[in-house]
């Protein structure tokens, strides 16, 4: 919104000064003129109207309201100057080259002048004196004579389109951002019910149909064969656990490839992309691949997984920091958020979530878990696996 407002508060100054320039010059046109001014009086007000052009160029590249005060006084003084042999006797043509240099070449002034109350006091002061002196060249004895009334028309309508566009812009971008977030909430739906779908088709494919098989005693199929689909079903249960998207070959098989011992560094990132979707942002640190066997390696990233996800819903933060490092027999894993934190003599022993998910899962593999944490201070747990 701030970059927005800028914008708005350029494209305000750039037209007053565009609308300033050109009626000034189609003022100095008119009252060159022969017979509207003396040619000593004309020279009497070019020096005024090279300061209105200079501060109208000014309030184009700046918002100091000093240009724009300066740029109506230099406007009333050359009002001033071009009347001042005829006071009392204006020639016929005087008035409407002066309407034009007040209701354009000042009055553009107006458009930067509708944001503050000070601002408007200006407006008004600039809009009440040059109406009177354009009065004061006019002849008749009308109230308000014609040149007259389409200065105020001029004030009127610039200011009335400064506030305008003053107003509007911000709505219009207030507008375009919540279309964008209506964009992005459908794209997200879309996308849950894409991978909702998947998800479905895959179980469909795979699970389902050897739960199936089970159910009507493996009629028809060997029992080498089921043992064989059960399996695959089991590797690529595995993928889906570590957060991998296993891309379907045909119906019921899927990209899977055995193997005894995994790349870390590998699996890592599928975790990270993982908790990223759910809003997580994972930092990693630490050694960039490590080989564990299969079985350790489930083990390792599931409870890694498992702290991430206490992280996510507990800690009242969206980012953590997970540390890799190994030695010749050890890999750890420390997990670390800046979130709330917690008293560690208010868990439970008995809690089941990180009791069974973490330091049970490790220590079926020879590993284990350490928790540290303190309220205010966020959460640390150190995790380590034998290689």
């Amino acid at each position: 919104m701030e970059l927005i407002a800028k914008e708005r508060d350029r494209l305000l100054q750039r037209t007053a000064r565009f609308l300033g320039v050109a009626g000034a010059a189609v003022a100095l046109v008119c009252l060159s003129i022969p017979g509207v001014v003396p040619f000593t009086t004309y020279l009497w007000t070019l020096p005024f109207f090279a300061l209105l052009v200079a501060a109208q160029i000014m309030v184009g590249r700046s918002q100091s309201l000093g240009w724009v005060a300066l740029g109506i006084l230099s406007g009333l003084a050359a009002l001033i100057a071009a009347q001042a042999p005829y006071v009392g006797v204006p020639t016929p043509g005087l008035a409407p080259s002066l309407s034009v240099l007040a209701a354009a070449g000042i009055a553009a002034f107006a458009l930067v002048l509708t944001s503050s109350i000070g601002r408007v006091v200006i407006l008004v002061f600039g809009a009440a004196a040059s109406t009177l002196l354009v009065q004061f060249a006019s002849l008749g004895t009308a109230a308000l004579s014609a040149p007259a009334l389409s200065v105020i028309l001029g004030w009127v309508l610039t200011a009335v389109l400064g506030y305008w566009l003053s107003a509007s812009v911000p709505r219009a971008a207030r507008r375009i951002y919540n279309i964008g977030k209506a964009h992005r909430a459908e794209r997200q739906a879309s996308e849950t019910e894409a991978q909702r779908r998947q998800g479905a088709r895959l179980l469909h494919d795979t699970v389902l149909a050897t739960l199936t098989l089970l159910a009507h005693s493996g009629i028809g199929v060997e029992p080498e064969a089921l043992q064989q689909q059960a399996a695959d079903d089991a590797r690529l249960l595995r993928q889906l656990r570590l957060g991998a998207t296993p891309t379907p070959q045909s119906s019921g098989v899927y990209n899977l490839e055995p193997v005894e011992e995994s790349v870390l560094g590998t699996t890592l990132e599928s975790v990270k992309q993982r908790f990223g979707r759910m809003g997580l942002e994972v930092s990693w640190h630490g050694t960039g691949q490590v080989l564990l066997p299969s079985q350790v390696l489930d083990a390792f990233l599931l409870s890694l997984a498992e702290c991430l996800e206490n992280v996510r819903r507990h800690s009242g933060v969206t980012q953590a920091h997970v540390t890799i490092t190994d030695d010749a027999t050890t890999v750890r894993a420390m997990v670390t958020d800046s979130g709330v934190g917690f008293e560690l003599d208010g868990v439970d022993e008995d809690k089941f979530g990180f009791k069974e998910s973490v330091i049970g899962r490790l220590r079926e593999v020879g590993g284990n878990a350490r928790l540290f944490s303190a309220p205010g201070s966020g959460t640390t747990v150190v995790l380590e696996v034998p290689k």
